[in-house]
């Protein structure tokens, strides 16, 4: 039995960081309960896991310390409010900022392979438009140029 908690203790750990090394902050939330979780359950297991155990008998049989129980069922009351607050506050910065990137910098917005052809096609009219301007001009003051020369 000590195994399987301590195996369970292990792998909520191991979530809880990787996912708190995330770069939103819906997962960094999540990885933050599980490891919340982890600790909970270390501190349950410390109370020593006995089977059909009394709470308190005396000094000579095996009790379960009523202790750690008292502590985990406090902490999952307050990690379960800090969850909420945290999850709350992650909403409202998505909506003002318009990401959750977790150190709040805003991101570019990736564009797609239609958009980029977009953007290339107007900026090859617009090198165009800019080029055929130019041309215009200098005709005009070659035509000038020839009307001086023509004798009247």
């Amino acid at each position: 039995m000590e195994f399987t908690f301590a195996m369970s203790v292990g792998v909520l750990t191991t979530a809880g960081i990787y996912l708190m090394l995330r770069a939103q902050t819906f997962p960094v939330i999540l990885g933050l309960t599980l490891l919340s979780y982890a600790v909970n359950l270390f501190l349950f297991a410390s109370g020593r896991l006995t089977v059909n155990g009394a709470a308190i008998v005396g000094h000579s049989q095996a009790y379960a310390d009523p202790l750690p129980q008292a502590l985990v069922l406090t902490a999952i009351v307050i990690g379960f409010a800090m969850t909420a607050f945290v999850l709350i506050l992650a909403i409202r910065a998505r909506s003002d900022l318009g990401n959750d990137h977790v150190d709040g910098r805003e991101l570019p917005p990736e564009r797609s392979a239609m958009e980029d052809a977009l953007a290339n096609r107007i900026e090859k009219n617009q090198a165009r438009q800019n080029r055929s301007r130019k041309k215009p001009a200098n005709h005009q003051q070659a035509q000038q140029n020839n009307v001086k020369r023509k004798p009247t």
